[in-house]
């Protein structure tokens, strides 16, 4: 797996890459370099720990439990909840440590294993390498330090957390959602229970998909990555808007009530103005990543609102928000977060607040989403070229230069190296999806010529 963590965890196929003897592993690791780093000094240690419904999470989840109970932690099983419920209950609860079972909007097969610190919020990345070495130095041999006797975690299920999180949710919604028809596509995720009941509390009328897991059917032709389903019933229920969400529920993308897809980027721009009109937009700032739509930066500036940009990965949005005290920030691909009530992207908190802005305005979320037009974006992918060398080559930038020349004002160019594989990413935005492709075509071939 080369590193084993990535920019959300410790992923791979279930039992294959994410093995239970590396889950129990990196969970007695993990007690161990937070204990030396002070986290649990003076007390006895709490972890909540989580999961989405894959069929293998049931062996990771036991494997995990018994690692950080074997390191003398205690555990708090709240079994099937989304990610940003386990980061809400970490932080409420105060555990030292949360610990998220999920692969996200990956295939069944995949799991992942994703740990918080005290808070709720992401460890950093230094922690994360300590655990690592830490881990890699167990696993060859040295001998852990095991407590005995009352020295060991002591674990039990804590059923409390689905009515604390639904009731946390609820409490932030600045108006009810009364008079509104919403189709909810939970994918058959870790959200089936806690996203139905939350709207339907807060007013909703709400027609459900993907609300069956068996463990096997998460993210199957359902959910935020297949939104035929949920554009689908939206037209046939004669819904004001629908909601998809991932297995884990981290993220939220949306349909209006002509079936059009409404994007992370839309969403942003849509609770940015909503946020700022409540008066708790601070700075008058939202944060994205520089993946987002050119439309998206054109329409915040248009609103006399400022835009700070970051590297791709929701971890980078949230470390900006966090070091300057933004308030709002997310991705293109529907992570969104709302840093007053949330440590990390929450597809259900998301898709309240969307609705919670229709209901309130009466407006559609067409006609909501239409303060930003999406320009046409072409990706090319460059594979076998040297991607370390991006940033360095002449003849690259001269191309570049060209091309960003032609677009001007209303155009946009991207040259990002794969951080994972031997390729570039080739990406070019423009008034025109014709324009869009010619330039991306050029920019292409120049990519293999000067790096291949």
């Amino acid at each position: 797996m080369g590193r084993l963590f990535g920019t959300d965890g410790v992923r791979g196929v279930a039992n294959a890459d994410l093995t239970a003897e590396l889950a129990l592993g990196l969970s007695v690791a993990a007690a161990h370099v937070l204990a030396e780093a002070g986290t649990f000094e003076g007390h006895k240690p709490v972890a909540v720990v989580g999961r989405d419904p894959r069929a293998s999470g049931e062996f990771l989840e036991a494997a995990v439990v018994a690692g950080l109970a074997s390191a003398g932690v205690d555990v708090l099983r709240v079994g099937v909840l989304p990610t940003p419920a386990v980061a809400f209950l970490t932080g409420e609860l105060g555990a030292d440590l949360g610990v998220m079972l999920s692969a996200s909007h990956n295939a069944m097969p995949d799991n992942g294993v994703k740990f918080f610190a005290r808070g709720g919020h992401k460890l950093a990345d230094e922690l994360e390498d300590k655990i690592e070495a830490v881990y890699e130095e167990h696993r060859t041999g040295a001998p852990w330090d095991r407590p005995t006797g009352a020295g060991v975690g002591r674990v039990r299920s804590y059923d409390e957390g689905f009515e604390r999180y639904v009731a946390h949710l609820l409490s932030v919604l600045p108006n009810r959602l009364d008079g509104l028809k919403i189709v909810l596509d939970e994918a058959h995720g870790a959200a089936a229970g806690v996203s139905p009941e939350t709207f339907t509390r807060a007013g909703a009328e709400v027609v459900t998909i993907g609300t069956e897991p068996d463990g096997l059917n998460i993210n199957d032709g359902c959910g935020s990555t297949h939104l035929g389903k949920v554009r689908a019933a939206v037209v046939e229920h004669g819904a004001h808007l629908g909601i998809a969400h991932d297995g884990d529920a981290d993220r939220c993308l949306a349909v209006d009530h002509e079936g059009n897809e409404v994007d992370g980027d839309q969403i942003l721009a849509v609770l940015a103005l909503d946020m700022r009109e409540r008066g708790v937009l601070r700075s008058d700032t939202v944060v994205a990543t520089v993946m987002s739509n050119l439309g998206f930066k054109l329409a915040l500036e248009r609103e006399g609102l400022r835009l700070v940009q970051t590297a791709v990965g929701d971890r980078y949005v949230l470390e900006e928000m966090k070091q300057h005290g933004y308030a709002l920030g997310g991705e293109q691909s529907g992570h969104v977060i709302v840093l007053d009530h949330a440590t990390t992207g929450d597809g259900t908190l998301t898709g309240l607040l969307l609705a919670a802005r229709i209901a309130r305005t009466g407006r559609t979320l067409k006609d909501l989403a239409g303060v930003m037009e999406r320009l046409p974006q072409v990706l090319i992918n460059v594979p076998d070229v040297d991607r370390t060398r991006v940033g360095t080559s002449a003849e690259l930038a001269s191309a570049v230069a060209d091309a960003e020349r032609e677009l001007g004002s209303t155009g946009r160019v991207l040259l990002r190296p794969s951080g994972t594989e031997p390729l570039v990413r080739v990406m070019v935005e423009a008034a025109d999806i014709e324009q869009a492709r010619s330039v991306a075509g050029r920019l292409a071939d120049a990519v293999k010529s000067a790096l291949g």
